[in-house]
């Protein structure tokens, strides 16, 4: 080993041996973390790679949970944290405003669905739910229907880690240790089937309209993840399922929450999952790729009806903020994120690289001990055996990733990709066929 190596080896060492004394991470069973695991220890990033201590890169496959949906270190971003940096760092929003969160609440409300008018910012995805929650909530209460406290979401939901999120969590490992201290939430079954003809589909909507009909004096809002359950393990169902429920939630005068998290910023091919099945929610949540993985930042977006329920009396205002609310640096970055959709045309770029992926993916399906392939847009999915949260068959497949030079955490059983849209024709090819033969190896 020469000088070099054996000093990013101490490096590295010591890196691990901090990590693992102090630091506690986020979905990790820890003792196995601490006994077994050989981490990756990243020191930059660039495009759809970064690049560990030893110099050594991988594919992003998972756009570090989502939010890199430009890329990782984007030099226009960059260059607009630095910008700002220069000028204003942070600033309250209580009472106060500038020029960042004026321009983004203006820009957003243009290319939002039709009716959303208002924003309010938050931290990150949990806490824009969460904002989604109250608002519905203090909505009601505001109009003198209190009773209208229970939510409506799927079965496998999952919306955010906050107290308030977690109750419409239908992922069960995550919700059972908090169960008695969670809202009421009835979960309704998810369109199941290839086709809105399929009996699963109808199932779900009786289901859906049933328990509005005979219990919508009691629901506050159906909250729903558009098109793709990512959390669950990457279910997909059919636009007709969000247009069966506006028009439901429309009849019985229930809110309608659309939780873009995931979905939005071009990851299912349109700017918003809900465009394609063409209906507007009263209250829309935003953030991962709101800030393109540069700042903690997110936004709820509501409309006229959800807003005007909080003026009149100063008892009837929304009471609620975070002290990065509106942050000047995370503003900053999301206009230029928005700046960057327009004038480098992400989305129409993106159309060939989305078709690539479920063509791999409809290929992957016929491999052996695969049971089920599927995409939309920017996301190609493979379920391993019965495609099991905890199952053990996805992290063999993520080993035999990274040993091939790509970082591809699955859901259990279940291997997704979901890169950055701006990711190069080459490396995606790279990267699609590092996924068909790790797959491979892994079900050898």
């Amino acid at each position: 080993m020469s000088k070099g190596e054996d000093e990013k080896a101490t490096r590295r060492a010591e890196i691990v041996r901090a990590d693992k004394q102090y630091v506690w991470h986020p979905y990790t069973p820890m003792q196995r973390y601490i006994d077994e695991v050989d981490p990756l220890v990243v020191e930059r990033a660039a495009g759809a790679r970064f690049f560990d201590v030893d110099g050594r890169s991988y594919f992003d496959a998972n756009s570090s949970w989502w939010v890199s949906t430009l890329g990782h270190n984007h030099p226009r971003l960059v260059a607009a944290l630095g910008r700002q940096a220069a000028e204003l760092c942070h600033v309250s929003l209580a009472g106060v405003t500038h020029e960042g969160a004026a321009k983004l609440g203006e820009e957003l409300v243009a290319i939002a669905p039709p009716g959303l008018t208002k924003v309010f910012y938050s931290d990150d995805g949990s806490t824009a739910v969460e904002v989604a929650l109250k608002l519905a909530l203090q909505m009601w209460h505001n109009e003198g229907r209190p009773a209208r406290r229970r939510f409506v979401a799927l079965d496998g939901a999952f919306h955010g880690e906050t107290i308030g999120a977690a109750s419409l969590g239908g992922v069960e490992v995550f919700r059972k240790p908090f169960a008695g201290v969670l809202l009421e939430c009835i979960h309704v079954p998810t369109p199941e089937g290839d086709a809105p003809s399929d009996a699963g589909y109808a199932r779900a909507f009786e289901a859906l309209e049933k328990l509005l009909a005979e219990g919508s004096d009691t629901i506050a809002a159906v909250v729903l993840e558009p098109l793709v359950q990512g959390a669950t393990g990457m279910r997909m169902y059919d636009a007709s399922y969000l247009r069966h429920a506006r028009a439901l939630c429309d009849r019985y005068d229930v809110l309608l929450v659309i939780d873009e998290v995931f979905t939005g910023y071009g990851r299912t091919g349109s700017m918003w999952a809900c465009e394609r099945a063409g209906i507007a929610p009263d209250l829309m949540c935003l953030a991962k790729g709101f800030s393109g993985g540069m700042f903690p930042m997110a936004a709820t977006l509501a409309t006229r009806r959800v807003f005007d329920a909080f003026l009149g009396a100063p008892e009837r205002a929304f009471y609620y903020g975070h002290s990065f609310c509106g942050n000047p640096l995370g503003a900053a970055i999301a206009r230029e994120v928005l700046a960057i959709f327009r004038e480098e045309e992400i989305l129409a770029k993106a159309q060939p690289k989305a078709a690539r992926i479920g063509t791999a993916f409809a290929a992957m399906g016929e491999i052996p001990g695969v049971s089920r392939a599927r995409s939309l847009g920017m996301i190609g999915a493979l379920d391993l055996s019965k495609g099991e949260y905890l199952g053990a068959l996805g992290w063999q497949v993520y080993a035999e990733a990274r040993r091939r030079g790509a970082y591809l955490r699955p859901l259990g059983d279940v291997v997704y990709v979901a890169p950055p849209l701006t990711i190069a024709d080459d490396e995606l090819e790279t990267l699609l066929g590092i996924v068909e033969e790790s797959v491979r190896a892994a079900l050898r």
